[in-house]
């Protein structure tokens, strides 16, 4: 913390406990100089969000940053119209840290962030601040460290170490900071808290066991009703889990009997504030009652099987697993609850590097005719949707991109696209010397080339696919160039799926389109493939074989 050289924020500590005749410090900036110091960065002002934004697409209301919230809402009616909320946001993580000011120890790092960053930019490096380190108590001995006495000094160790760090933000009517020479009016509020699952119950000083009576920490549903959606859901909130604590009967909702300084903090649901990661939530077995709370809903509004048809309806792509036969929960293993958490959150396919991850190198594509040329925030994109000159298929790419690089870019942890520069092609030569066309325009013909793509070997048991090759059709060929990264080579692609009743008819492969597009790497491109319609069907297709001296000569093919 000391490398950095900034004056506001000084190293500080402050003597939160003794115990077992050893001082335990808090380690720590104050916060407000942590937020001065974010206000600071001119890169950050120049995005800064102050008021509520009723954002909509198509007239519908659109939840993209906090500031188009419910909370941010809320929370603006609760202060004065001249007056700001500033969100706050807090990372917790308790680890071992090994720095050159506190040694070798094991300390509660906190960092602190703001609502008012979007997204995209709350989640460089430059947009968090390291607030300070709580004290972990250590114990004489094995029966001290089981007591409950201690186990309760450590909690009430925690919240008072927290009281150091944030009161100072609540004192008085709100605070003032400057941005660009003028003294700016906030009122704090603490939007969201990232932490696992231990950390989350250390905040909210419920029980850690996902075994016990309440294992949920938003809501006072017990354990055996999780899944009856004929039980009425109180959520959990300040005013009710006081009433438990003050009537000394905590135990009857999961609750710690400590005292939750969150409680004196203005306009703070803590239950809902504090969010813990995935992981957590399924290893710890919530996922379970979620998952067959949602089923028997979905049992009551007679809407299973359509659920389940969507579900077999997904085309087969590397880690993503389908169930074939729907959802069988009582036949679910733990690392199928894993696999059904990416198909019931969000229902779409995504093709990743598979085999291409062991290539040393990137390849170097010969591409032909540039196209587009654009960065990512240029209108290029929309003009192109509505372009009479283009094919249809590269008009349904360009409808498809934004959506289909951010799930690409997830996938990556690439969290901003900021910078990014895009160039399209009408063809590339694949590392097998075929070439890739995406042109409206080839010997007075469109060309958008169908390829086979090599699955993840893993995965092959889990869905049809002919000897582990799916097909699709290529709509773009895209080069995209990020700031200090190495150029991305990839296809925009709409996936073939097999005609589950009848996947093979001599020997080849029955096809139909479907609504699933993807980007995916270039170099998990095995082939160019020749398709050919069914013509006594609607959107059914052979994959072919063999490969035809001039493709001119399918025209002429009729296929039974």
């Amino acid at each position: 913390m000391d490398k950095m050289n900034i004056s506001q924020l000084s190293y500080s500590k402050y003597c939160v406990l003794t115990h077992n005749s050893q001082d335990y410090f808090v380690h720590y900036r104050p916060i407000k100089n942590c937020i001065k110091n974010l206000l600071s960065n001119p890169d950050i002002l120049k995005n800064l969000m102050f008021r509520y934004e009723n954002s909509k697409i198509e007239d519908e209301k659109s939840y993209g940053e906090q500031n188009s919230g419910n909370w941010w809402k809320r929370a603006e009616r609760s202060i004065s119209n001249h007056a700001n909320i500033l969100s706050i946001i807090l990372y917790s993580d308790a680890t071992t840290t090994d720095t050159d000011t506190l040694g070798k120890s094991s300390l509660h790092p906190i960092y602190v962030s703001l609502g008012n960053i979007p997204t995209w930019r709350r989640n460089k490096e430059d947009a968090k601040q390291l607030l300070g380190y709580l004290p972990i108590l250590s114990a004489k001995n094995e029966k001290e460290k089981k007591s409950s006495e201690f186990k309760e000094l450590a909690r009430e160790t925690f919240h008072n170490s927290i009281k150091f760090l944030l009161d100072p933000l609540f004192q008085g009517d709100g605070v003032d900071f400057n941005i660009d020479d003028k003294d700016i009016w906030f009122f704090p509020r603490i939007s969201t808290i990232i932490c696992d699952w231990p950390e989350a119950c250390t905040f909210l000083l419920t029980y850690k066991s996902a075994n016990s009576n309440y294992p949920c920490h938003f809501c006072l549903v017990q354990r055996e009703d999780l899944i009856d959606i004929r039980k009425e859901v109180i959520l959990c909130n300040h005013v009710n889990m006081k009433e438990y604590f003050d009537s000394n009967t905590s135990n009857l909702a999961g609750l710690e009997q400590v005292n939750n300084y969150f409680w004196s903090i203005p306009n703070l649901n803590i239950y809902a504030a504090t969010v813990s990661d995935r992981m957590h939530h399924l290893d710890l077995g919530l996922f379970k009652y979620q998952i067959e709370f949602t089923m028997e809903l979905l049992k009551k509004k007679k809407s299973l099987n359509k659920v389940n048809e969507r579900i077999t309806d997904i085309p087969r792509h590397s880690q993503l697993k389908v169930f074939k036969k729907g959802i069988q929960l009582s036949r679910l293993t733990a690392s199928e609850y894993r696999d059904m958490m990416k198909i019931m959150i969000r229902r779409r396919a995504i093709v990743s590097r598979n085999r291409v991850g062991k290539t040393k190198t990137p390849m170097a594509f010969v591409y032909t005719a540039k196209l587009f040329d654009f960065d990512l925030l240029e209108s290029m994109i929309e003009q192109n949707k509505k372009d009479p000159n283009l094919d249809k298929k590269m008009i349904k790419g360009f409808e498809k991109f934004i959506d289909c690089l951010k799930v690409y870019l997830n996938i990556l942890n690439i969290i901003s696209a900021e910078g990014c520069r895009i160039k399209i092609y009408s063809s590339v030569t694949l590392k097998n010397g075929a070439i890739l066309r995406t042109k409206n325009d080839f010997h007075h013909r469109p060309w958008f080339s169908n390829i086979a793509v090599n699955m993840n070997e893993e995965e092959l048991s889990e869905y049809l696919s002919d000897k582990g090759i799916c097909y699709a059709q290529t709509l773009l060929i895209t080069e995209i160039r990020l700031p200090n990264k190495s150029p991305i080579h990839l296809a925009l692609v709409q996936w073939y799926d097999f005609i589950e009743e009848t996947p093979f008819v001599y020997s080849c492969p029955l096809l139909r389109l479907v609504e699933v597009y993807n980007f995916i790497e270039i170099e998990a491109i095995e082939n160019t493939i020749y398709v050919v319609p069914r013509f006594d069907k609607n959107n059914e297709y052979f994959v072919s074989k063999i490969k035809p001296v001039r493709s001119r000569l399918y025209s002429f093919i009729k296929v039974y």
